[in-house]
C-alpha cells in the first residue's frame, strides 16, 4: 500500500474514532440523555423500536449506546481491535439508520443514502483494510493473539 493510502486510512480511522468517542462520552456525562425520543419516533420497524424504548429495555439500550459509541471511538483512536469495532460500528449505524428511514426517503434532503450509510461504508473500509495495523496497536498485537482471534481483531 502506498504511503498516501496508508495515511488516508489512518486519518479516516482517527477522525471517525474521535467522532464516535465524543458522541459517546457526551452521552455518558449527561445524566439527562436518553435514546427514548429517537426510538419512539421510528418510521421503519416501529414495533421493534417501540419495544426497545420500553421501560424494561431502555436502560440497557441507553447503556449499550453510550458505551458502544465510546468504546468504538477509543478502539479506532488507539488502533486496537479495529476490525471488530468497525463491524460493530457498522451494525450500530444500521440500527440508527432504520428509525429515520421513511423509504425511500431519509430525512428531508436524502434519497436512500444519508450519513449513516456513509459511516457504514467508512467502517467497512476500515475493517477490510485492517486499518488498526497502520500506526495502531493492532500492528504490534496481531502476532500475540491466538490464531482464532487474529482475523477478527487484527
Amino acid at each position: 500500500m502506498m504511503r498516501f493510502q496508508t495515511y488516508s486510512l489512518v486519518l479516516l480511522r482517527l477522525a471517525l474514532g474521535w467522532l464516535f468517542f465524543y458522541a459517546g462520552i457526551t452521552k455518558i456525562l449527561n445524566p439527562e440523555w436518553s435514546a427514548a425520543g429517537y426510538l419512539k419516533g421510528a418510521k421503519t420497524f416501529s414495533g421493534l423500536y417501540q419495544w426497545l424504548s420500553g421501560p424494561s429495555a431502555l436502560p440497557v439500550i441507553n447503556f449499550l449506546n453510550e458505551w458502544g459509541l465510546t468504546l468504538i471511538g477509543i478502539s479506532l483512536i488507539l488502533g486496537v481491535g479495529v476490525r471488530a469495532s468497525s463491524y460493530a460500528g457498522a451494525l450500530l449505524m444500521a440500527l440508527y439508520y432504520f428509525p429515520v428511514l421513511d423509504f425511500p426517503f431519509i430525512g428531508t434532503h436524502s434519497y436512500i443514502v444519508d450519513e449513516h450509510i456513509i459511516y457504514i461504508i467508512s467502517f467497512w473500509v476500515l475493517g477490510v483494510f485492517r486499518a488498526g495495523r497502520m500506526f495502531g496497536i493492532d500492528a504490534r498485537t496481531g502476532s500475540i493473539l491466538p490464531e482464532r482471534f487474529r482475523n477478527l481483531f487484527g
